[in-house]
């Protein structure tokens, strides 16, 4: 006879014990009594995004919830297609941006030889001119390799440039041709981009159902709201308005299921894997959402593609941009993305500014996600997050942020309307600025930036300059690089600071390594003259010719001999004496003997180094 279970007993009974074990460890960090802390400690590990969101520390079987359909399924949580070749994954796309027919064609054939599997192309300004589109898809074999377009405000043209080739093709064979037309007018107006007008987009979508093969002539871009600054829930919800207003649109003159049959979805993957993952089931949630209200839940499958943030790659010490598009390029993978396009790692960057080809780093870009799919067979498995109780809250929260700021925008008039007013902008930009401050203030790293900078870079070029449509995570330290590069060209040598190390080495080191760190991330050099006793400080100074120094010790050595050290610096002329802590370690000291500032672990770094390199003329 099978024991009915008790609904009120703890579903998780190590909870408890886990609970007791965090209790404990906070308290010997902060050095207090486990008692002083709250009844949930485990709340102070829990982090917030700028969504508001909350992510816990760990998720047990008490955040459970209900399985979600299988992939193929309403509301496609887990996936739009239910018969997905598990031996391909998702299709492997490649950007093909050159002006000439003949070079297009040769990386076009190149990439398809050589692991792409899926093409996206641009026109007229920004490729190949319209009337030589035939001739840069020469070869392809449109039923093989989907094909979509970045026009601009030629994708008519082109469009007519697609329709005459696929003309050719045998009636039969066109069902499995897929394209798109990448007609973007509503998210190409946020970006200040040119494109197509909406009347003209809606035309080519009335083309494009006509059409016997697969023609989707519309594409919500979400990326440009993450370009300038948008949290995760911000960009989906501002590309759901705009796909609601596209749809609005086009219901006006067809059926809703061709009408929903002409949009697809273009999202920013980042090195955040887990929220990566999130996002992208998200979306298709939110979408099939769209669909079930409007009468049609069995066409609320949109594809996705998916594209490596821009917002993330950095400019210094690009090559880490590798380790954070595979991340990008695994979550959006994991995430059920139909389509994933790796940007290549130096895309911050001029074309050659690193002395590499481009073919090199386009191979770089290929492989990442060959190396996913062929070797760690990401793709072999749908949906593999699915069950997780992480991921399946952070899915279900995102999307319910998600539709919230969708709501704001429709309540405000619709995507136009708040597009108009500024609403969409105003919000994604206080995310940016959150975001802004927390890389300032180092909460966020930026690996090679404000984090693990290599001052021995070569300078960039005066070429080397970001685009203002993206809020690249790493722009404000960069900019203090570029100035350093500017006093290097100058002066021959870069801005220079003394470190002056008080008491022994396992006394200063954890603050010597602060510092140095800290101040090239502003393009400042250290110079580390080792552990100084009290009568080698004023020399020191002497023969760095620094007009900066920081003092960095333990709190008990300020305590002793900081007071000191820095009348010895100022004998020698140092302008600026700082010191690496806080305030509190030097309380008793008055007059000229206090130091000049302060370098602590959460202080507004940006705004810290940029005074110190206008104090010595950079």
């Amino acid at each position: 006879m099978p024991i009915a279970s008790d609904p009120t007993a703890d579903p998780v009974p190590e909870y408890a014990a886990w609970r007791t074990g965090v209790a404990g460890v906070l308290a010997k960090a902060r050095r207090v009594d486990a008692a002083d802390l709250p009844e949930d400690p485990e709340r102070l590990l829990a982090e917030t995004t700028y969504d508001g969101l909350t992510v816990n520390p760990l998720y047990t079987r008490r955040d459970e919830r209900a399985e979600q359909p299988l992939p193929g399924t309403f509301p496609f949580v887990r996936g739009r297609d239910a018969t997905r070749d598990v031996n391909r994954g998702w299709y492997v796309s490649a950007y093909v941006g050159a002006a000439d027919a003949a070079a297009a064609n040769r990386e076009i054939m190149f990439g398809l030889e050589n692991g792409v599997s899926a093409v996206w192309l641009g026109v007229g300004e920004r490729g190949v001119p319209v009337a030589d589109v035939p001739g840069a898809l020469s070869g392809l074999l449109f039923e093989l390799a989907p094909l979509t377009l970045d026009a601009g405000n030629a994708a008519s043209a082109a469009a007519a440039q697609i329709f005459t080739v696929l003309d050719g093709y045998e009636l039969s064979a066109r069902k499995d041709i897929q394209v798109g037309l990448g007609a973007a007018p509503l998210t190409s107006r946020f970006a200040s981009t040119d494109d197509v007008d909406l009347t003209e987009a809606l035309g080519l979508a009335g083309q494009a159902i006509a059409r016997a093969e697969t023609v989707r002539a519309i594409t919500v871009d979400g990326t440009v709201f993450h370009d300038a600054g948008a949290s995760d829930a911000q960009e989906l919800g501002a590309a759901v308005a705009a796909g609601l207003e596209y749809l609005r649109a086009l219901a006006e003159g067809q059926d809703i299921a061709d009408a929903l049959g002409q949009l697809e979805f273009r999202y920013a993957a980042t090195d955040d894997q887990f929220a990566t993952v999130a996002k992208f089931r998200a979306a298709r949630q939110l979408w099939a959402r769209v669909a079930h209200v409007c009468g049609a839940p069995a066409f609320g499958g949109a594809p996705q593609q998916a594209v490596t943030s821009a917002a993330m790659m950095t400019q210094r010490d690009p090559w880490v941009n590798m380790l954070r598009t595979t991340l990008a390029a695994f979550g959006a993978g994991v995430g059920g993305a139909d389509t994933v396009t790796v940007l290549p790692f130096d895309s911050a960057l001029p074309a050659g500014e690193l002395g590499v080809s481009k073919p090199f780093a386009d191979r770089m870009a290929r492989n990442t996600q060959l190396l996913l799919l062929e070797e760690s067979r990401i793709g072999h498995v749908q949906d593999p997050g699915a069950g997780s109780w992480y991921v399946e809250d952070l899915t279900a929260a995102l999307a319910a942020k998600a539709w919230e700021f969708m709501q704001e925008i429709e309540a405000a008039g619709g995507y136009q309307a708040a597009l108009a007013s500024g609403l969409i902008a105003e919000r994604i930009a206080a995310t940016r600025a959150a975001r802004d401050s927390d890389v300032a203030h180092r909460k966020t790293a930026v690996t090679g930036v404000n984090e693990f900078p290599n001052l021995a870079e070569q300078p960039l070029s005066e070429a080397a300059r970001q685009d203002a449509r993206i809020a690249r995570y790493g722009a404000q330290f960069e900019a203090l690089r570029n100035r350093s590069d500017a006093y290097l060209a100058a002066n021959g040598s870069r801005p220079r600071a003394l470190l002056v190390p008080l008491g022994s080495v396992a006394e200063h080191n954890v603050r010597v390594t602060f510092i140095a760190n800290l101040l090239a991330s502003g393009g400042i050099e250290s110079i580390n003259p080792g552990p100084l006793a009290a009568d080698r400080i004023g020399p020191a100074a002497t023969e760095s010719g620094a007009t900066i120094a920081v003092l960095c010790g333990s709190d008990k050595r300020y305590g002793t001999d900081a007071g000191d050290a820095v009348d010895a610096l100022r004998a020698t002329g140092v302008v600026t004496v700082l010191l690496a802590g806080s305030a509190k370690a030097v309380a008793d000291l008055t007059g000229a003997q206090r130091p000049d500032g302060y370098l602590a672990a959460r202080i507004d770094a940006v705004a810290a180094l940029s005074g110190l390199l206008e104090k010595v003329g950079a």
